[in-house]
């Protein structure tokens, strides 16, 4: 698909960079949020470009790479640094593909090298804790059953706020999940969380509904849909309450559930899948936090422990 030279660089953001965006979004499937982040950086990028008086594709080769990636080491973080050269050859990559550059130069230049944070995980004895806090009220139903169901499905926060009643098969054995990406997952609901769960539905989300039908399994005390933001409120209150230390966040769960399924032995394929991640280097993080869980069947197994 080789087009006319010399359009311009507002004609490279309107033309090629809305087709690579709206590849993003469409074939590859990705998020609106995502696609908006791609956008932002290609915009630097491209007023980048300008600056440098490149106004065509054929200016787009190493040299310029190279000095597109030592400028943004003086005016970017390592992780910022390595997102915006990701989209940037990701850009490049779909002008190669469509016919639009002759060469893939840019793939050579690496990205700094990120130190992926362990994230915080709670114990099995602390999640206990946790879960013991919400009391017999209508509200404290729903917040045991969120809870629940959080740390036995491992869901994100934005999945456990939007889950609908249509998603929980009759047994509610398992929840049906549209997560990032538009990518459908099945999450298996532990027998403690289906009782919290049920006891919810039949108990206390009938006192919380408002007068209209709501599709949305989890309700606020005005019988809307409970928000992300609020979800965090509740957990945070019963986290003090249980004297846990550190920040608990939703993701914390999310966190703790992983890790403790690969304590438990499960094979890092099934937690990948469980977890909706595309990739399973993204799951790989969890191997590294059973350290001290690896130490500790070192000294109580081994002879010389």
């Amino acid at each position: 698909m080789r087009t006319s030279n010399k359009t311009g660089v507002k004609g490279l953001l309107d033309r090629l960079g809305e087709l690579y965006l709206d590849h993003l979004a469409v074939e590859r499937g990705l998020s609106g949020h995502t696609v908006a982040a791609y956008r932002s950086d290609l915009l630097e990028y491209f007023a980048w470009l300008a600056s440098e008086g490149i106004d065509d594709p054929e200016g787009m080769d190493l040299e310029s790479s190279l000095r597109f990636a030592s400028r943004l080491e003086k005016t970017a973080g390592p992780s910022s640094r390595s997102r915006i050269l990701s989209a940037v050859k990701g850009f490049h990559r779909f002008l190669f593909t469509e016919g639009e550059l002759g060469h893939l130069d840019i793939i050579g230049i690496s990205a700094p090298r990120l130190t992926r944070r362990i994230p915080y995980v709670l114990s099995t004895s602390e999640i206990e804790e946790l879960l013991r806090q919400p009391d017999e009220t209508p509200t404290g139903l729903r917040d045991r059953a969120m809870l629940e169901l959080a740390y036995s499905t491992g869901l994100r926060v934005s999945e456990l706020c939007g889950l609908r009643s249509e998603e929980i098969d009759d047994g509610q054995r398992f929840v049906r999940i549209r997560g990032k990406g538009g990518r459908e997952r099945l999450a298996p609901v532990g027998s403690k969380a289906r009782a919290a769960l049920a006891r919810y539905l039949a108990e206390a989300r009938p006192r919380i509904a408002g007068p209209g039908p709501s599709p949305f399994v989890f309700l606020n005390y005005r019988g809307g849909r409970l928000s992300r933001v609020g979800f965090w409120k509740i957990l945070k209150k019963h986290a003090l309450a249980a004297g846990l230390p550190g920040e608990v966040t939703p993701h914390t769960l999310r966190h703790s559930f992983a890790t403790h399924l690969i304590e438990g032995g499960a094979d890092l394929r099934a937690v990948q899948e469980l977890l909706g991640h595309a990739s399973i280097a993204t799951t790989q993080i969890y191997t590294r936090l059973d350290v001290d869980y690896l130490l500790e069947v070192h000294r109580t197994f081994h002879p010389r422990g």
